[in-house]
């Protein structure tokens, strides 16, 4: 508890440092939206970062995803780039490119998992990895062209400055055990909700989230609220890319592995579509899979009968291929649909695309914005 109240302290004083100016703000001259949460991993930002870079690509906006690459390894020398004028960037420049929007230049060793998911997946958007995210948007504007930069778990990254902050909150769990690191999950107080422009509440059930959204009212008068859901489309071989509709899980025996915050609710899916899950592998988030643990677990599916073995997207992307497939290896592609607030969403993307919707988005929704 002692801890948590420290931590605290110094999450409040970081963020009135940039508040005050005392610790300044980068600005790039173009729109910098913040996808993030107040709380550790688990709420489901990477298929809401997609949806979003390709709501605006289909826009016309040119958008790059700047993201600090956790738990990605460190190049064994830059990559090597020209300027426009043709010049060579020196090294210390040089932000990790992912993707420039048409070619895919790293793995997810070099990438982390997240970009490179996003990159595989996001034709003509930019992926751009640095822990230094000022670099990285400096870089991608420069050089990439960009219009618009997407921070990737950006809420807490206050050097850039953000025109808009989506923040995520878990329907189902929204606010952890309510204790700050290192006793709880919470990264900052529910109170900094307030810094929110937008609010999405994910992995809806349908149920009612009236007391939830009562009590992000408290935090925050402003922020439009859109409700959604994190569902599965399709399964998709790790290795020949062939997909599966959903009901090919029906009555199957299946193994489950997964590197990822929340397992459970992976693997719950798998039930809800028909899945006979006999088999669960645990590994700690982002963990990566060795072959000979890949094997080893393939081994004890092919024994039991297992019928085919069902990983997350995010781990297929570093799933390593054994020696041998005994058993096939699916994962299952997750997307984002959104249950209540359509016309909000298409209002954020307006207001992204055209800056002079800002003042329409007002308009519409004056009430909101009522103390």
């Amino acid at each position: 508890r002692a801890l948590s109240g420290i931590f605290r302290m110094i999450v409040q004083l970081r963020i009135w440092r940039y508040r005050s100016g005392w610790r300044p703000q980068h600005h790039l001259g173009t729109k910098v939206v913040a996808i993030g949460n107040i709380t550790v991993g688990g709420t489901g930002k990477t298929p809401v970062v997609e949806l979003l870079s390709k709501s605006l690509r289909d826009r016309g906006r040119r958008v790059a995803i700047l993201s600090r690459g956790y738990k990605s390894k460190k190049l064994d020398r830059p990559q090597k780039w020209q300027d426009t004028k043709g010049q060579p960037i020196p090294g210390e420049r040089m932000p990790k490119v992912v993707s420039t929007g048409s070619a895919l230049l790293l793995d997810s060793k070099y990438a982390g998992d997240e970009p490179f998911m996003l990159a595989r997946n996001l034709d003509g958007v930019a992926v751009v990895v640095d822990k230094n995210r000022v670099k990285g948007g400096i870089f991608a504007v420069g050089q990439l062209g960009v219009d618009t930069l997407l921070l990737d778990d950006g809420m807490q990254y206050l050097d850039l400055a953000h025109s808009i902050d989506i923040v995520l909150v878990d329907a189902g769990s929204p606010f952890g055990t309510e204790a700050l690191l290192p006793r709880g999950t919470l990264r900052e107080p529910p109170k900094n909700l307030r810094r929110a422009s937008y609010i999405l509440l994910t992995k809806c059930d349908g149920s009612s989230n009236e007391a939830l959204i009562n009590r992000i009212r408290k935090y925050n008068k402003t922020a439009e609220i859109i409700e959604c859901t994190h569902g599965p489309i399709y399964l998709e071989d790790v290795f020949t890319r062939e997909r599966k509709p959903l009901d090919f899980l029906k009555d199957k025996w299946v193994g489950a592995i997964s590197a990822i915050a929340v397992p459970e609710a992976f693997e719950k899916s798998l039930e809800r579509l028909g899945a006979r899950v006999e088999i669960r592998r645990r590994f700690s988030d982002h963990y990566r899979f060795s072959r000979k643990e890949v094997e080893k677990f393939m081994q004890r599916c092919v024994e039991r009968d297992m019928e085919m073995i069902v990983t997350t997207e995010k781990d297929a992307v570093r799933f390593p291929k054994p020696t041998s497939i005994d058993v096939p290896v699916y994962f299952l592609r997750i997307e984002v649909e959104i249950l209540k607030g359509q016309e909000i969403w298409d209002d954020l993307i307006d207001r992204i695309c055209h800056p002079q919707g800002a003042f329409q988005h007002v308009l519409r929704h004056r009430d909101a914005y009522r103390p």
